[in-house]
Parts: C-alpha cells; structure tokens; sequence
C-alpha cells in the first residue's frame, strides 16, 4: 500500500484543480473555503472539466469517484498538524483576513511545509533568493505582515501556468480547465520536504482516469525543478500579457493583450525575464517568448487581475508593481511596464473611492 498524503489547500476555486490531480493518484486533500463552497463541496464534491490530448470535448471529473479523498472546511477547523503539506491557493490580498492569518500562524508553529500556486510570490518566498533585500518591497503586498511569521526553508513557489476559470452559469464547486500546462515547483531548502513533492510528481504521472471506455491519462502534472528561479518564468507571462489587458476604460483578452503589438510584448517579455537572470536564474529556467505567444492565441478572456479590476475589485495581485519595484533597485525601467503599473493604480484608486 503506497502512503498517502494529507494536503491542506487553502482556496477552493484554483485549488480545486490541484486538489483533483492529487487525489486521482492517490492523496487527501482538505480544501479551506467559505460557508456555502463547504456544504456544496462535501454533499456533491468537486468537479473539474478538462480537456484530454486526442480526444473530443471536455472531460468532467468528479472528485466522488477518485481514490484520494477530497474535503472543505472552514478555517476555524483546520488542525494543522495533520497535514504533510500545505498550498496557498488564494489570491494574494485574501489572506489578510483574521481567520486565514489564524490559519498561517498554526501552519508556521507546526513547521509544515507551505507550497504557493499564487501568481503573486509570497514575500517569505523572496527571502530565499540571495541578495534581495525584501524590506523594500513590503508596499507590493496588500499586508505584508501575513508573511513575516512563516519560515523560507518551509516555503517553496509553484508556478500556476495552468488557466482555468468557474464558469459563470454553473454551481461554484465546478471548475473549467482552458489551458492544460503543468504546475511548475520549485525544491524546498530541504531533501526532506523537496521529497514530498517529488513522490507527488511521480504519483500524479503515474495516475489514470477511467472514462468508462478505458484508462486515460489526464493533463496538468506536477513538475519539480532544482532552481528557484523555475516559477518565476510566469513574471513574463504576466507583465507581457496578463496585466497588459487592462486598458484605461475597459480590458482586452490576453490574446489581444500578446498579439495586437507583437513587438512591444516581446520587448516586454524578453526585459522581464532578462531581469530574472540578474536576479540569479538561468536563461534555461525561462520559457521562451514563441512558446508562450503560441500559447496565448487560445486565452480569449481577459486575465483574472483584469476581470476582477471590471468588477469593482479594491484589491488585487500586484505583480506587475512588485516587477517594477525590483527592477527600479536595479537601475532598470521600461516605459511600458510603468504605464502598465499606472493603469492598474488608477482602475484601484477608481474601485476604492467607489
């Protein structure tokens, strides 16, 4: 019998995704989400619909017929020492909240391993890259502080580069799955806990799904990778095409964000990961710009950060303001990038005097 492991998301809606590919190879997921996400979870589970490679249409996968276990609570039940893993599956400025800091600072006593799918890096995360002084980028975060009580070598980051949305007319336990890449992990500090993720990895490469008509293997894995550096191939992705879909009175698709001005989304790209490179990562740890271009042809809605902007959102990720932040101590600034940054402000400042 292989062990299985107990993994904490906190997040139902991204997390679900993760959770489902974890439990399908084996694993228990416990998904931390509001009041009516809880009941509706744990009467009908979770469902997520996804596409599978030489196949027609979509797949749906219903958490009731893995092996692994999924379930929601609240944070108020979460008995952190029950878990071997934890995964910080909500949106940046959402763990300001009393319940969730609660929930953090019994994940740090108890020393479990956190592994973030944000876009957003936890600021903990930061410390673990030599040199970069985090003191100066406090102001990127909607409440630094949620970070100051846990610890780096606990922390690892997981670039989440696959897309998926609630669709809007059905119940909020399913999920769609529109671009099926892989989530891309960082190692711990630790063999001990980089261990962990790597018997993941290969239990969820292992997995298959019986459709009815036979055994198939479903996409979105688990990657591990050596260098720190690995997930923050996404800071180009979303400089160069998640963030450039706001515009002044309305938002773009991130296929018009990319391909209107190819040229300038290159120049974006290729400055934002040149960044990444005098930070310490290797030209190797990014994805190359014709890659993702190729890939954003098929993101024909506006990004997260830009629907929620439309929406009246007082908060969202700033990935874009903590870019620029980094490369202004550096010497470095790209006009374009700045105008993005001011387009984000002013959308905030407009939703907060609302």
């Amino acid at each position: 019998m292989k062990q299985a492991f107990n993994i904490l998301l906190l997040g139902a809606s991204y997390g679900s995704l993760l959770a489902t590919k974890l439990a399908l190879a084996g694993h228990n997921a416990k998904l931390i989400c509001l009041p009516d996400e809880v009941s509706l979870i744990n009467k009908e589970g979770t469902l997520v619909r996804m596409p599978v490679k030489g196949r027609e249409g979509l797949y749906d996968i219903s958490s009731k017929k893995l092996s692994g276990k999924i379930e929601a609570i609240g944070p108020d039940q979460v008995k952190a020492d029950e878990f071997d893993l934890a995964v910080l599956a909500m949106q940046e400025p959402q763990y300001r909240s009393a319940d969730i800091k609660n929930v953090l600072k019994d994940l740090a006593a108890a020393k479990i391993p956190c592994m973030s799918i944000m876009n957003m890096p936890p600021l903990t995360y930061l410390k673990r890259i030599n040199g970069l002084d985090t003191t100066k980028y406090r102001d990127s975060y909607a409440d630094a502080t949620v970070w100051d009580q846990l610890d780096p070598n606990l922390m690892t980051l997981c670039s989440p580069d696959p897309q998926a949305f609630r669709p809007p007319d059905e119940p909020i336990n399913v999920l769609q799955v529109r671009l099926p890449t892989n989530f891309k992990a960082a190692r711990f500090e630790s063999d001990k806990h980089t261990a962990i993720l790597e018997k993941l990895e290969n239990d969820i490469e292992a997995a298959r799904f019986d459709t009815g008509d036979g055994l198939v293997e479903l996409p979105v894995k688990l990657r591990v990778h050596k260098s720190i550096f690995v997930p923050m191939a996404k800071w180009c992705m979303l400089l160069a095409g998640n963030y450039r879909c706001v515009q002044q009175n309305e938002m773009r698709t991130i296929r018009e964000a990319v391909h209107t001005d190819l040229v300038e989304t290159q120049e974006v790209y290729e400055w934002v990961s040149e960044l990444c490179v005098s930070l310490g990562a290797s030209s190797s740890d990014m994805v190359p710009f014709e890659k993702y271009a190729n890939a954003a042809e098929s993101l024909i809605s506006p990004s997260s950060a830009a629907r929620a902007l439309a929406a009246g959102a007082p908060n969202i990720e700033r990935v874009d303001k903590l870019v620029q932040s980094i490369a202004k101590n550096t010497g470095k600034s790209l006009q374009s990038i700045n105008e993005t940054v001011q387009l984000v402000d002013e959308w905030l400042e407009k939703n907060r005097a609302q």
